[in-house]
């Protein structure tokens, strides 16, 4: 009999240890809900990699397009969600709410990352439904959307700020912002405490791909790389190369970026034809190879109406190269003015023009600047550092009691 039970003890303690062992194994949950892949690729692919060497399961809930496959073949797990940028349609909306719950239902991630205006909203709000643990929302750039120019923007405005309030409700969430005027307004507009909120300045620049090299031989180059969109400054670019070449000062401008049909303000079929007949600038198309294209340069220019932190301008720094940039947040947090760039007012063809002659005139003042820009961007851009700061978020918010807990308590 006693031999018995000691049989019987030993295949319990078998038994919970195999258990206890189950549950030591099942890895932490995170999902990235972005809005097109090629953004994750290029914007967050390197802090995910990093989760999922730290033992977490990585998805990625994208909407259909190039970047897909690249997506699994890191290892990450990915999902297809109903996502339009740019839609008006309140049902096409809806229907993404939906399928948010749904997913973060099915998946029970430990951490949600949210990046973007309609993933932070609506995974926000389906976040809080279905008691997801833990909650990053990354802000990066406010946009259009929070510009207060006249009656509709105003209505917009307004309309945004209470999605934001709503969305940002969690009780287990930390608000990423990339420069220090969005995390202000959003903080105050969404009742955020201090503790719920992280300065980090963009997404990191791996700076043993963007490396420095001094800057070629022969005519100035000026280069822009961008989605070819009104706002992010492309006709202001266009408009100061014809002022450069009127003015009879030597210099090449390179366009480097294809239209957005997703977005309203993106330039047209038309627009490139004009400026391909025109000639003020060479139209590159699509690049993936920037790190070269920036090599190749001696200025590189950025005329945004309004940005997060442009990863752009932080590649170029760590290429060595000087920028011409607007004076907004998130461009102005992305250099040291008059140090690695100049500043210039927005839509502003004859300012920016000036300052990019500067440059293009004065060969030691742009040597300078683009050395200055490589030290800048090791010191503050580091995608290792970038990465290290998520990870202990992650960290924090996985440890922290999930939010029905918490709601039980209150």
């Amino acid at each position: 009999m006693a031999g018995a039970q000691h049989l019987k003890l030993q295949f319990l303690v078998r038994g919970s240890n195999k258990a206890w062992g189950a549950m030591t194994t099942i890895k932490k949950k995170l999902l990235f809900v972005v809005n097109q892949p090629a953004f994750f690729l290029t914007h967050r692919l390197p802090l995910a990699v990093a989760a999922l060497n730290a033992g977490y399961e990585v998805h990625v809930a994208t909407q259909s397009g190039p970047g897909v496959e690249q997506i699994r073949a890191a290892g990450l797990i990915h999902h297809l969600i109903p996502l339009q940028r740019s839609a008006r349609n309140p049902f096409a909306d809806l229907w993404l709410f939906c399928m948010l719950i749904r997913l973060f239902r099915q998946l029970s991630p430990s951490i949600v990352h949210l990046v973007t205006i309609k993933p932070v909203i609506y995974g926000g709000l389906a976040a809080r439904i279905t008691g997801v643990r833990g909650v990053v929302a990354a802000i990066s750039g406010i946009g259009y959307a929070l510009q207060r120019n006249g009656t509709l923007s105003n209505l917009l405005f307004g309309l945004v700020r209470l999605m934001y309030r709503l969305a940002l409700g969690s009780l287990n969430k930390r608000v990423i912002f990339q420069n220090t005027r969005d995390l202000e307004l959003i903080s105050e507009f969404a009742n955020l405490k201090a503790d719920e909120t992280v300065l980090i300045p963009g997404s990191g620049v791996d700076l043993s791909k963007y490396t420095y090299l001094p800057e070629p031989t022969g005519i100035v180059v000026v280069t822009m790389a961008s989605r070819l969109l009104k706002d992010k400054g492309v006709f202001e670019f266009v408009a100061a190369a014809k002022i450069m070449k009127d003015r009879g000062v030597e210099a090449k401008f390179r366009l480097a970026g294809v239209p957005d049909p997703d977005n309203l303000t993106s330039c047209t079929v038309a627009d490139l034809e004009q400026w391909r007949t025109d000639r003020y600038v060479e139209l590159l198309g699509y690049r993936s190879d920037i790190p070269e294209l920036f090599r190749g340069s001696h200025i590189v220019v950025l005329p945004s109406w309004y940005e997060g932190l442009p990863k752009v301008l932080i590649e170029a720094a760590a290429c060595g190269r000087p920028v011409v940039t607007t004076d907004i947040p998130g461009c102005r947090d992305a250099i040291q003015p008059n140090v690695t760039g100049l500043l210039v007012p927005t839509k502003d063809p004859m300012s920016l023009a000036n300052a990019i002659q500067n440059l293009a005139t004065n060969a030691k003042v742009r040597q300078t600047m683009g050395s200055a820009g490589r030290i800048w961007a090791e010191k503050q851009f580091d995608i290792q550092r970038v990465v290290a700061q998520h990870l202990e978020i992650y960290d924090v918010l996985s440890h922290l009691p999930n939010a029905e807990a918490l709601n039980t308590r209150q």
